[in-house]
C-alpha cells in the first residue's frame, strides 16, 4: 500500500515575513489584489512547504523553504519543485476558513485531499451535485448525521476530482462516494435524532482517527481513501494506489 502523509496548519502558524517564499512566489504574492486571497495563498504555500520538508526529510529553515516551489500545472494541480527540479513526490492542497490541509506522498501516484466545514446544506445542493446512490445514502441518515454526511460526500468528491486533475470542471455526479465502515449503519434512526452524533473534535491539528472510503468514477477508475473529522471540519484524501492509513506529520517545534 502507498504511504500518504498529512499536515494541517492554520493562519497563526504562518510567519509574518516572507523570506520562506522563492523569488517567483514573492512576485506572485504581490500580484494578488485582495487580502483574503493573499492570506489563503500564503497559508497554502506554507503548509505545503512544511509538509514537503517533513515528508522528504529536508531542512526546515527559511532558506530551505525558499528553495522549494509549489507550482500550478495547466490542469490546476500543484507540483513540487526543489532547486528548480521537479520532485517525484505528489501533493494535494485544500484550505477553508483559515485552515489548510496538505497531503503528500513520496511516490508519484495521483492524489487528492480536501477539507470542508460541517455545516447545513440545502436539498437543492444534494439534488444538483450528488448521484442517485448518494441520494439514497443521505435519505437513510439520521438528522443528527445529515450535515456531517453531506460534508463528507462533498469533500471526497473534491478529493477525487483533484486526483483526476480536473477539479470542478467535471460533473460531480461522475464520481460516487461510499463510506466503507459501519459508521453509517449504526445509531441511525435510533430515536436520538436530536443528539449530535458527529465525532467530537480531537485537537486543533486533528489525530489519526481515519475511516475508509471508496470513490468510483463513471470512467471505471476507482480511488481508495480515508476521512476523519476535527474542529467541525471533515478531511478526506484519496489516491489511485490504495493508501495505507494516513500518517500525520508532526513539526519538530512550533513556528
Amino acid at each position: 500500500m502507498t504511504d500518504v502523509y498529512w499536515l494541517k496548519q492554520t493562519d497563526s502558524d504562518v510567519p509574518a515575513e516572507n523570506s520562506w517564499l522563492s523569488a517567483s512566489e514573492a512576485l506572485c504574492l504581490q500580484g494578488l489584489r485582495f487580502a483574503k486571497r493573499r492570506d489563503d495563498w500564503r497559508l497554502g504555500r506554507w503548509t505545503a512547504k512544511r509538509a514537503v520538508t517533513l515528508c522528504l526529510n529536508l531542512p526546515g529553515t527559511s532558506r530551505a523553504f525558499s528553495d522549494i516551489e509549489i507550482r500550478t500545472a495547466p490542469s490546476g494541480a500543484p507540483g513540487i519543485f526543489v532547486l528548480n527540479q521537479p520532485a517525484v513526490a505528489a501533493i494535494s492542497l485544500s484550505h477553508r476558513a483559515g485552515i489548510a490541509l496538505c497531503a503528500v506522498t513520496p511516490c508519484g501516484t495521483d492524489l487528492g485531499c480536501d477539507l470542508e466545514l460541517i455545516e447545513p446544506r440545502s436539498d437543492a445542493f444534494v439534488a444538483d451535485y450528488f448521484s442517485p446512490e448518494e441520494h439514497a445514502l443521505v435519505a437513510g441518515a439520521s438528522v443528527a448525521k445529515h450535515s456531517l454526511l453531506l460534508a463528507l460526500l462533498w469533500s471526497a468528491k473534491e478529493s477525487a476530482l483533484k486526483a483526476l486533475h480536473t477539479g470542478l470542471r467535471l460533473d460531480t455526479r461522475c464520481v460516487v462516494v461510499t463510506p466503507m465502515d459501519e459508521f453509517w449503519q449504526t445509531e441511525l434512526d435510533s430515536g436520538r435524532e436530536s443528539e449530535d452524533l458527529t465525532p467530537a473534535p480531537q485537537s486543533p491539528t486533528g489525530i489519526n482517527n481515519w475511516r475508509r472510503l471508496h470513490v468510483r468514477c463513471i470512467s471505471g477508475q476507482v480511488f481508495h481513501g480515508w476521512w476523519q473529522t476535527a474542529d467541525h471540519t471533515v478531511q478526506t484524501l484519496v489516491a489511485a494506489s490504495p493508501p495505507a492509513k494516513p500518517i500525520r506529520l508532526v513539526p519538530a517545534c512550533p513556528q
